[in-house]
């Protein structure tokens, strides 16, 4: 690390940000990123983003700083244009040669995925360690020896990345726990920073739906879909009640719907992909609950994002739930359909006192969590090293 300009001008710290435009990570990394550029007095950064989205990730942040970014944070970040997709070869390889360049003190890699020849100081956030429980070929769309490959190269570089950083930054103690137990990481050297839900600087859209079950996020094997579906087939049998769906349209969603089929047609069950925020929003609002069926997750941000906007959630009984959002929601055994089915009739039996009484609960519990204080906690980690 350059002492000398640590002292004088702080640091240069880089932030890999290609996923800056995708869910999960992606909103990890923008709220990360704006949260420090507003609290961050003393250091500079270097964002690392894709070529095709690099226009216009400098116009997402001019307008969320009303339209002064360019202007205001010119002596203190820069956008580096990269033609590095993740999960590639060009990334083991390319990516780190193009860091070396900026002559960083630190770089962070928001992402668990680290450039194994990368040599300089870094910081990596682990997320979850789901592909270390769910193996399934089911999990891909790549024939077994390819996905079998893919996923010892993927256990080498977390294995890799984890090792030779600095430092650890978890976003559960659950995950934490993961790291230690699979990684065999010292505890010293994790620390837990939550993460948050979006502040929805937005007006809601208004959306024709009414009288449903809310689903928010992808469909991959360990979100565990399926006792949902089933739970709502009961359901649906004697409550006039539809489950909606919201997340991004891929080879895992065209899937589900196959077996929903009936359901679909009928009109019980609803898919809306790419939601922007406004209708995201609309949908927490207005919905019966969110229903989290999931058997294991690294935070779990949709719930969080539902009580922030009065919505009621139903969660499986795991322990990262547990941690994040103690007695503000209810629980059900997600290996147990009828369990769901039981919980989403008390759901529906609710009168308007005790549903109030729920919902400010949920509210008074989100509430403890902030990107602010995510980027705070953030900031202490990169200088303490």
């Amino acid at each position: 690390m350059n002492k000398n300009r640590e002292i004088s001008n702080g640091m240069k710290i880089g932030i890999d940000a290609r996923l800056w435009n995708q869910s999960g990570v992606g909103r990890y990394t923008r709220n990360l990123v704006y949260n420090l550029l507003k609290i961050d007095k003393k250091n500079s950064y270097v964002l690392f983003v894709r070529k095709q989205d690099y226009e216009n990730i400098k116009y997402q942040i001019s307008l969320h700083f009303g339209g002064q970014a360019n202007i205001k944070y010119n002596n203190k970040l820069k956008i580096v244009s990269v033609n590095v997709s993740w999960h590639s070869i060009s990334e083991q390889i390319q990516f780190p040669r193009i860091i070396e360049k900026e002559n960083l003190d630190l770089m962070h890699f928001p992402y668990q995925i680290v450039p194994i020849l990368y040599k300089a100081p870094f910081v990596v956030t682990i997320h979850d360690l789901i592909l270390h429980h769910f193996m399934s070929g089911e999990a891909s769309t790549q024939p077994y020896w390819m996905y079998g490959f893919k996923m010892l190269a993927y256990r080498m570089v977390i294995y890799s990345g984890a090792r030779k950083a600095k430092k650890i930054i978890s976003v559960s103690k659950s995950t934490k726990n993961e790291i230690i137990d699979h990684l065999r990481i010292a505890p010293s050297k994790i620390e837990v920073i939550y993460e948050a839900a979006d502040d929805f600087v937005t007006d809601a859209k208004a959306t024709n739906f009414k009288d449903y079950f809310l689903f928010v996020g992808n469909v991959y094997p360990h979100k565990n879909v399926e006792t949902l579906i089933k739970a709502f087939k009961l359901i649906a049998k004697d409550k006039n009640v539809k489950l909606i769906f919201v997340g991004r349209e891929d080879y895992f969603y065209k899937k589900m719907k196959k077996k929903v089929g009936d359901l679909l047609q009928s009109g019980r069950v609803i898919f809306v992909h790419d939601a922007d925020d406004q209708t995201l929003l609309s949908l927490y609002k207005d919905a019966i609950c969110l229903i989290r069926p999931s058997l294991m997750e690294g935070f779990s941000l949709p719930p969080l994002e539902a009580l922030s906007n009065g919505c009621l959630v139903i969660a499986s009984d795991i322990p990262v739930h547990r941690e994040i959002f103690e007695d503000g929601i209810l629980y059900f055994n997600p290996r147990e359909h009828m369990d769901l089915v039981n919980k989403m009739e008390y759901i529906l039996s609710l009168d308007k006192k005790s549903k109030d009484q729920m919902v400010i609960k949920g509210l008074k519990k989100s509430k403890e969590f902030s990107w602010n204080k995510t980027a705070q906690q953030t900031l202490r980690v990169y200088e303490t090293l």
